[in-house]
């Protein structure tokens, strides 16, 4: 959801975090649980560009970042990547 959130793909999110398209997809579908570091990076980059998590699984994008869109906020978390 929070991919969706910010209008990324898979391949936006390998570019951000570095982990292979698979991976995320692996993850995403639950065929792979993932490392704990690989879902600590995901978490940092999806907080990073902006998303905000819920405990009852819930996300949203937070308000400061609201008039940027997810694809800009892709292109400065991959500059200071």
């Amino acid at each position: 959801m929070a991919r969706a959130a910010l209008n990324w793909s898979v391949r936006d999110l390998a570019d951000a975090t570095g982990l292979h398209r698979n991976t995320i997809t692996n993850i995403e579908v639950g065929r792979y649980g993932g490392t704990q570091e690989s879902l600590a990076l995901i978490e940092s980059v999806f907080r990073s560009a902006g998303v905000e998590f819920f405990e009852e699984n819930g996300v949203r994008l937070r308000e400061l970042d609201a008039t940027k869109s997810g694809q800009s906020n892709l292109k400065s978390i991959a500059k200071s990547g």
